[in-house]
């Protein structure tokens, strides 16, 4: 279980795309480097930096990204469940269903506000500019329950020299879906950071 807020660092300037993840104490829950030019995805998520202690896998189910369903295995490729885009709803409002090892729906992630995620897309082509101007959009997401209750709550932040989330507890989090919220989130974050 992770001692929230946790916060989720994206390097600017990397090849490929590089996550670190801490916790409240500031002790590492999660590192991701994200190959570049594949095309079906295929991310291991290790313990910290070091890369020594694999954590998960999230692999996509197709090439195509409408729609996909990124299963989530632990080490010994044991599944933990799985996060979906729901297909071209996602295209407008960023929404991904969090899926148990069935395939039961268990959380949403969606997106608070599109017109944000708009914004910082059209204000990130804006030249030598561009990048100051994104630290002042700030798109967030929220995690529910199936019953409708927030659970979690992930926000990006202001930085020049790096991209930065925080994920926030806003209510009690199911077992079950705590096994699985924290890499489903970091699936969710890469395929928008992708999307810009």
């Amino acid at each position: 279980m992770s001692a929230y807020p946790l916060t989720l660092r994206f390097r600017i300037l990397a090849l490929g795309q590089t996550i670190e993840g801490t916790d409240a104490s500031g002790a590492p829950v999660c590192f991701v480097k994200q190959k570049a030019f594949r095309l079906r995805e295929d991310v291991a998520v290790f313990r910290d930096p070091s890369q020594s202690e694999q954590i998960y896998r999230m692999r996509a189910d197709r090439i195509i990204d409408i729609g996909a369903r990124y299963d989530i295995t632990d080490p010994s490729g044991m599944p933990v469940g799985a996060v979906k885009q729901r297909g071209m709803r996602t295209l407008w409002r960023a929404t991904y269903d969090i899926l148990d090892t069935t395939g039961t729906a268990i959380g949403l992630i969606h997106e608070e506000n599109p017109w944000v995620k708009v914004l910082d897309a059209v204000i990130g082509e804006i030249p030598f500019v561009g990048i100051v101007l994104q630290m002042f959009v700030n798109p967030a997401y929220v995690v529910e329950v199936p019953v409708g209750t927030r659970a979690l709550y992930i926000r990006k932040r202001r930085s020049l020299v790096e991209r930065r989330f925080i994920v926030e507890q806003l209510g009690p989090i199911p077992p079950a879906l705590e096994r699985v919220a924290v890499p489903a989130l970091l699936m969710m974050v890469l395929l928008e950071r992708g999307r810009g």
